[in-house]
C-alpha cells in the first residue's frame, strides 16, 4: 500500500512545481514576505477579483457608506433590501481596503500603526460587517451566493500572507473536486446514450484545462498556453451535436435539445469554478439533480 502524501507536500512534475492538498497537485506559488506593503497587495487584488465574480452594480465606493447603510435601512421590500444589503457590502470592503492603504502609506513614513490602533479596528470592523452581509451577494451568474469567495478579503486581512496562502490551495484542491464530480457525472449521464458518443473524451479535456486555469495566476507565463488551451477546450463543447439516426420521435428530439442544453450548463458551471476558484455547492447539487432527471428520462425514450 502507497504511503498517504501529507498536505502541504510540495514536489517538482517536468518543471512544474506543485503542492498537495486532498489528493491534488496544484500548481505552487511561493508566498511574498508577510508586510503590510505585501498584504495589502494581496487584499487589493482579492477585492477586485471579489468584485468580478459577482453580481454587478454593488461595488460602491468607500466614501459612499453612509448612504449605501441609509438606503439598506429604509429599504421594505425584501428582494430590493437584498441588493441594497450587497451594494452595502460593496461600500464596507471598499472602506476596508481604503483604510488600509492609507495604513500603509503611514507606515511608508514611519510611522508604526500597531494593531490595536484605532485604524486597524475601524478596518477589521468594516471586512467583519462586510462578511456578515455577504449572504447577501450573488455570484454574477445570479445562482447562488458565494460565501467563500467573498470571505477572502477578510480573510487575507486578519490571518498571516503563508496562512492565507495555504487556504488558497486548500479551496482550490476542493473545487478541484467538484469540477471532478460534475463532469464523472456528465460522463455518466450522456455516456448511456450513443446520440452523445464522442462527447466524454471532449469533457475531460475540457475539465483538466479548467483545473489547470484555475490554479494559474494570470501574470504566470504559463498562462500563454493554459489559457489558449482552455479556450479551445470550451469551443470543441461548443461545437458538439448529438447524432440520433435511430428515432424521429418529437419527444426523442426535445430531450436532445434538453440533453444540449445541459452540457452548455455543465461547461458553464465548471467555468465559474475555474474562475472563482472556491465551491458553489447550491449550483452543483441543483445541476446534478438536473442531471438525474435527464438520465431518467433518457432510459425511459430508449426503453419506449
Amino acid at each position: 500500500m502507497s504511503e498517504a502524501i501529507s498536505n502541504g507536500t510540495i514536489r517538482d512534475f517536468n518543471g512544474k512545481r506543485c503542492i498537495h492538498y486532498d489528493g491534488y497537485w496544484i500548481r505552487y506559488y511561493a508566498p511574498p514576505e508577510d508586510t503590510h506593503h505585501n498584504k495589502k497587495l494581496l487584499i487589493d487584488h482579492l477585492t477586485r477579483r471579489t468584485f468580478h465574480h459577482t453580481e454587478a452594480g454593488i461595488n460602491t465606493p468607500g466614501d459612499r457608506l453612509d448612504l449605501a447603510r441609509a438606503a439598506w435601512e429604509a429599504e421594505t421590500d425584501p428582494a430590493r433590501k437584498r441588493v441594497n444589503a450587497a451594494m452595502l457590502a460593496g461600500a464596507l470592503f471598499n472602506r476596508a481596503t481604503d483604510i488600509y492603504t492609507h495604513i500603509v502609506d503611514l507606515e511608508g513614513k514611519g510611522v508604526e500603526i500597531s494593531a490595536s490602533n484605532e485604524l486597524m479596528r475601524e478596518c477589521g470592523l468594516c471586512f467583519r460587517e462586510a462578511l456578515e452581509l455577504g449572504r447577501n451577494v450573488r455570484h454574477y451568474s445570479g445562482h447562488e451566493g458565494i460565501d467563500e469567495l467573498w470571505g477572502e478579503p477578510f480573510k487575507a486581512f486578519t490571518m498571516g500572507i503563508d496562512a492565507f496562502y495555504n487556504q488558497r490551495y486548500l479551496k482550490i484542491a476542493m473545487t478541484f473536486r467538484d469540477m471532478d464530480r460534475i463532469t464523472d457525472a456528465m460522463c455518466d449521464t450522456f455516456g448511456t446514450d450513443p446520440a452523445f458518443d464522442g462527447l466524454a473524451p471532449l469533457l475531460r479535456e475540457f475539465t483538466a484545462a479548467a483545473r489547470a486555469e484555475c490554479e494559474t495566476m494570470k501574470l504566470d507565463p504559463s498562462n500563454f498556453t493554459i489559457w489558449p488551451r482552455f479556450v479551445a477546450a470550451a469551443e470543441q463543447i461548443d461545437n458538439f451535436s448529438p447524432l440520433d439516426e435511430r428515432s424521429n420521435s418529437d419527444l426523442r428530439e426535445v430531450l436532445l435539445m434538453r440533453g444540449t442544453r445541459l452540457i452548455q450548463d455543465g461547461k458553464a458551471l465548471i467555468t465559474y469554478l475555474a474562475g472563482a476558484r472556491v465551491p458553489m455547492p447550491k449550483s452543483m447539487r441543483q445541476y446534478l439533480d438536473q442531471l438525474d432527471d435527464f438520465s431518467r428520462r433518457l432510459a425511459h425514450t430508449r426503453a419506449a
